[in-house]
């Protein structure tokens, strides 16, 4: 079972109120990230965040910026939806099966992700 399916969304095929039929499967992930980075709070001046479903049952958390140096510095976390739990690899670390505060808290994310892109984007 996938995780919308888990959470009761069912998003209709990609037709959109602010965007053409003609879209790509990159255009609509872009438009997806653009309301899931909201999701997490104000994003800091000169920072990047980036939160979506990538494919069934994949989703990536990213975020970066650069600091008074100039030096880049970022974090991108893959979590991946199993049948046996939600495991996350950070920065392509090996996986870790998500437990506690921190599954809730991607549960949360994600069922809130879903509703806004599904009420906002896909109607």
């Amino acid at each position: 079972m996938s995780l919308k399916e888990f959470l009761g969304f069912g998003l209709n095929e990609p037709q959109t109120r602010f965007y053409s039929n003609k879209l790509t499967y990159n255009d609509l992930i872009n438009a997806e990230s653009e309301l899931g980075r909201t999701l997490f709070g104000p994003i800091p001046a000169g920072h990047q965040r980036e939160f979506f479903e990538s494919k069934k049952n994949v989703w990536i958390w990213h975020e970066s910026y650069f600091d008074n140096h100039g030096r880049p510095h970022g974090t991108t976390i893959r979590y991946e939806v199993r049948p046996n739990g939600v495991f996350k690899s950070p920065d392509g670390a090996d996986y870790i099966k998500i437990e506690g505060s921190e599954l809730n808290n991607f549960r949360q994310a994600a069922a809130a992700y879903l509703n806004l892109i599904k009420t906002k984007l896909y109607s």
